[in-house]
């Protein structure tokens, strides 16, 4: 079996069972987990040593995945979003159906569409959305590939995908953006 597969194999059970996943997403090496699991997501704030009210990134395989996850999205974000140039995290307002602890208190949340085929694959594979959060504690440096994220993170997940760890290409974080109103404010261009 190959990597590709391997993992996903591997990373879709952990997710299941409410566990952490140690994954390459379309941007940078991220931290997961079942984005609906409240458990699943304290021990990620716990293991970056991250304040709960500071809410993280979840990735979706699909547009049509927001419809599941925000109350009345405005869809002139889906224009905007078909013409961004790199990935793209929008914080977008009134979360639902998601871990209670994963939205910031004004009920925001930020969310990608994530095109990666593995992380693409492994969204729709578990049918939820994932947490997806640097492999970092947090104040430290963002890793840009995985020879740079730590031992305390590698060893603090409960599975680490094979695939992709060989990559010394560097990738930079997504884009962020807050949508209100029909008017985009970019938060990190």
């Amino acid at each position: 079996m190959n990597s590709f597969d391997y993992s996903l194999i591997q990373c879709n059970e952990v997710l299941r069972s409410g566990g952490l996943i140690l994954y390459p997403t379309d941007t940078i090496w991220g931290i997961g987990c079942d984005a609906t699991n409240e458990k699943a997501v304290e021990k990620i704030y716990r293991l970056k040593r991250r304040p709960g009210e500071k809410s993280m990134i979840i990735l979706v395989a699909d547009e049509k995945d927001i419809l599941k996850y925000v109350e009345e999205p405005d869809q002139g974000i889906f224009e905007y979003l078909e013409q961004a140039a790199k990935p793209t995290t929008v914080i977008y307002h009134k979360a639902k159906g998601l871990a209670k602890n994963l939205s910031g208190h004004d009920r925001t949340i930020a969310i990608r569409v994530c095109k990666d085929a593995f992380c693409n694959q492994l969204i729709k594979k578990f049918g939820k959305p994932i947490v997806s959060t640097s492999a970092n504690i947090s104040g430290a440096s963002s890793p840009q590939n995985f020879k740079q994220v730590s031992d305390v993170i590698k060893n603090a997940v409960d599975f680490t995908a094979t695939y992709r760890q060989e990559e010394e290409k560097t990738a930079p974080p997504s884009s962020v953006v807050k949508w209100e109103g029909g008017k985009i404010s970019v938060i990190r261009p």
